[in-house]
């Protein structure tokens, strides 16, 4: 998923069968129209070929770094971590706010997430609105 982490927005999505892992689908989600070069995501993210493919479109990689077996991640790489989880947290409640549970066929489940998006978008609208229209211009 694809979210604004300005407005908390739902940008982007793509829906796959559970066998497919979510940094397989990172091109569809990518949206080409975001101003934002900034790409954040967990460590599951982090590749040399998606580092590849982000430096290729011009992204910068604001992938978490994960440690491996006998070379834990350095001071420096668990700060950097700590970091870039205080910005992923401003869109994390987006998936909190969406049910896990599933159910059902494939295409029952992209309808049941498209939904949800949709109806957290326009939730989330009405609150920007409602905060644009109480502060000063």
């Amino acid at each position: 998923m694809n979210v604004d982490r300005r407005h908390k927005l739902v940008r982007r999505y793509r829906v796959t069968a559970t066998t497919v892992h979510d940094s397989q689908v990172l091109d569809d989600i990518l949206d080409p129209d975001n101003t934002a070069s900034d790409v954040w995501a967990d460590s599951a993210y982090r590749s040399s070929a998606i580092e590849a493919t982000l430096d290729e479109k011009g992204l910068k990689s604001r992938i978490h770094r994960k440690g491996r077996r006998n070379k834990p991640l350095s001071e420096r790489e668990t700060q950097g971590n700590k970091t870039r989880s205080k910005v992923r947290a401003r869109v994390e409640h987006v998936f909190g706010s969406q049910s896990n549970n599933m159910g059902g066929t494939l295409v029952r489940a992209k309808a049941r997430i498209g939904l949800k998006n949709l109806a957290y978008n326009m939730r989330r609208l009405v609150q920007l609105e409602r905060l644009a229209a109480a502060s000063p211009t």
